[in-house]
């Protein structure tokens, strides 16, 4: 009340007037700053909202693709539609409303964003699958190292791993990884996660990733991913039991794998380390005991993941798809390489029958015109001399 004089019965002096004012500015800007938040806090719920609803259309779509046949699926438009309203009223919105003013400032929220990024402290948490396009920011070192937990939601699996090598890179300091609704449905799919430099922990949630429902999904996590000495898998500690369990339920799965590969497909899928590893292994084979030990002393420098676990690797759907039809493309090539080839060698080999059979009559013929021409010597003399003088 800026034009009050006095307040009980004593006279407003400046210094009041000033203090009265900084507080009220101080209150005002909490105020701006609480609405703010609550405005940031709003979208962030109408965002994952938003990305959990076509997480789950997305999902209902596959389901239907997968089993319906072709005719069914050559009408998505008023499926789509269908299953876009029956989403929409499987996430209602919370309880409760906002007040007046910051209603008004929701309406020119936008609503339609697939993904959300967000760094609460320590974790860095994706939303959706356009989230990834975030590891390819230009993140400053110290936020970068400074996150050690990446959780990854309503993002399909296969999607993550082709970024797996720039998380690598980009937060050198994770070592926590979370997977809620992330489609893990395969044992096969924890071989990408090999590629990383460092996991301590894992944290797999039941919601969207199926393959918890594995009694042995544990084992074999810890069997694969030995190389980083896992603490955690779900929040619970990984003993020395579990790891000797895990070899003896997956070991001979590695050594079956390993060898049933040929020696150019196991070097070609293996890092720069593990090749010099393999070699020696290879080298070793027939030499004295002692050399064999020294080398083999020598291989074990070499850290990383063991030689044989590297064999159990993960192709994507999409890249597996993509070889499919590399291989399709080299197997019509090949096929019609050789459908020329056979065609070639036959058309020699009707020529050759074909010359066989006309050569005794050809030679006869030749002969009798080498003699009728060379019957009168002084008409054949003339005849080369006028060739050769022509030839000039």
């Amino acid at each position: 009340m800026m034009q009050l004089r006095q307040l009980d019965m004593k006279r407003i002096t400046e210094e009041e007037r000033r203090v009265a004012s900084v507080v009220a500015k101080k209150e005002e800007e909490k105020k701006r700053e609480s609405h703010k938040q609550s405005l940031l806090k709003e979208k962030k719920r109408l965002t994952i909202n938003n990305v959990a609803r076509k997480w789950d259309l997305q999902q209902r779509v596959a389901n239907i693709a997968s089993t319906q046949d072709r005719k069914d699926s050559e009408s998505p438009p008023q499926e789509s539609c269908q299953l876009d309203g029956g989403n929409i009223s499987a996430f209602p919105e919370e309880a409760g409303s906002l007040d007046a003013g910051l209603s008004s400032a929701l309406q020119g929220l936008s609503v339609t964003e697939t993904h959300l990024v967000e760094i609460d402290g320590e974790t860095l948490s994706l939303y959706g699958s356009g989230a990834l396009e975030c590891l390819d920011r230009n993140w400053s070192v110290q936020t970068a190292g400074m996150v050690t937990t990446v959780s990854f939601t309503f993002i399909e699996f296969d999607e993550i791993v082709q970024v797996l090598p720039k998380l690598k890179m980009k937060f050198p300091n994770s070592l926590h990884l979370k997977f809620r609704e992330t489609n893990l449905v395969m044992l096969q799919q924890f071989n990408a996660l090999a590629q990383l430099r460092r996991v301590d922990q894992l944290t797999i949630d039941p919601q969207g990733n199926p393959v918890v429902n594995f009694t042995l999904w544990k084992y074999y996590v810890l069997f694969r991913l030995s190389h980083f000495s896992m603490q955690k898998i779900n929040g619970t500690e990984v003993t020395q039991n579990d790891m000797i369990m895990a070899e003896r339920l997956f070991g001979i799965l590695a050594h079956v794998a390993s060898s049933e590969l040929p020696q150019y497909r196991m070097i070609s899928i293996l890092g720069d380390a593990r090749k010099k590893q393999f070699r020696y292994l290879l080298e070793s084979k027939g030499k004295k005991p002692g050399i064999i030990c020294e080398e083999t002393s020598d291989s074990k420098r070499f850290l990383g993941e063991n030689t044989n676990r590297a064999t159990l690797n993960y192709t994507t759907r999409e890249f597996y798809h993509e070889k499919l039809e590399e291989i399709k493309d080299k197997k019509k090539f090949c096929r019609l390489y050789v459908e020329d080839l056979v065609k070639e060698a036959t058309a020699i080999n009707m020529k050759n029958e074909a010359l066989q059979k006309l050569w005794p009559q050809m030679f006869i013929e030749l002969v009798r015109d080498a003699v009728i021409e060379i019957r009168s010597k002084d008409s054949y003399m003339k005849l080369c001399l006028q060739q050769i003088t022509d030839q000039k």
